[in-house]
């Protein structure tokens, strides 16, 4: 317990001093320890390792990976927090709160946070302000985009019911009033459908097949993500269209998927982590947002569901499984 205290209370540049040559670095997962996370986690190393940081040589790295269980999140924040890292790498909100109420002294570079600033995580993204600062996942006409999806296909969804789970999407507001707006001007009927756990799963989905015309829309929570094989099985087993945010719900038999590159955001925090080892402070190094998005088309599930997209629709995809 001692050691937790002491790191949310020794400034950054005495951490940095505390074990001479090595360096030590946390990272907070939001998913599960399978194998797409393990190729983002090589990946991650892979990008230190560009940047002249060697696990094992100059670098020590401590993973945990919550699975989206609101509980692990906070036993493994208190965990890394007590070995007193020089950075913390945190994807997702829940990491990054998880951590903020246990030190405001260790460097925390977050990836996969959607709204920092309403979060209360950041100041500005200019200036964030405080030990935490990186990169956003969200680019508001995404959510529209989502929506705009569901009635592209035949036949056009004429109601959505948006999932979320109230703790895991604490940045789910700006996204229902974006999603809102485009309701409006797509004549869909766009309900929020707060979900916490695979009984409300399935009723979300039951009623929303025997209204018929109805579509999923899947917001990026952790929950979601951790819940996501039970998610594509009710969708077919209702022959619901439904749109996923991450490329992985496709590959894993969703319909149809729009979001960030998940990995090549999670690389370009290393830069921040190699920014911060070598002295700079994470109040002066501004929130980045996304800058690369893929739109993942499963023409398999789409056959199963008689599902058929429009010609520009295909053209725009980054991938398409067949």
């Amino acid at each position: 317990m001692l050691v937790g205290i002491a790191a949310t209370l020794v400034p950054h540049p005495l951490l940095a001093q505390a074990e001479g040559g090595m360096r030590r670095l946390g990272v907070l997962m939001p998913l599960m320890d399978n194998t797409n996370s393990q190729a983002l986690a090589a990946g991650y190393v892979q990008q230190l390792g560009a940047l002249n940081w060697r696990e094992g040589s100059d670098l020590l790295i401590d993973w945990r990976w919550a699975r989206g269980d609101p509980a692990l999140f906070e036993r493994y924040a208190a965990e890394l927090v007590a070995l007193a890292p020089h950075v913390i790498v945190a994807w997702s909100s829940p990491a990054v709160a998880a951590l903020q109420r246990r030190t405001n002294r260790i460097p925390i570079v977050f990836t996969g946070v959607s709204d920092p600033i309403g979060q209360g995580f950041v100041e500005s993204l200019a200036h964030p302000g405080g030990n935490i600062t990186g990169f956003s996942s969200y680019d508001p006409p995404m959510a529209g985009k989502w929506l705009q999806m569901l009635t592209q296909i035949t036949q056009p969804a004429m109601r959505a019911a948006i999932l979320y789970n109230p703790t895991a999407a604490t940045f789910a507001a700006p996204m229902l009033r974006t999603i809102d707006d485009a309701a409006r001007s797509l004549a869909v009927v766009a309900q929020a459908a707060p979900v916490n756990d695979e009984a409300e799963f399935t009723a979300v989905t039951a009623r929303l097949a025997s209204e018929g015309r109805g579509g999923l829309l899947v917001l990026p929570d952790a929950f979601n993500a951790r819940h996501f094989d039970t998610i594509i099985a009710l969708a077919a087993r209702y022959r619901l269209p439904a749109v996923y945010p991450f490329r992985f719900f496709s590959a894993s038999g969703g319909l149809m998927s729009y979001g960030i590159d998940q990995s090549d955001l999670f690389r370009r925090s290393a830069a921040y982590v190699d920014r911060i080892l070598k002295g700079a402070n994470p109040a002066d190094l501004p929130v980045q947002n996304p800058t690369k998005f893929e739109l993942v088309i499963n023409l398999k599930t789409a056959k199963a569901l008689g599902i058929t997209f429009p010609p520009s629709l295909l053209a725009g995809a980054d991938a398409v499984i067949e």
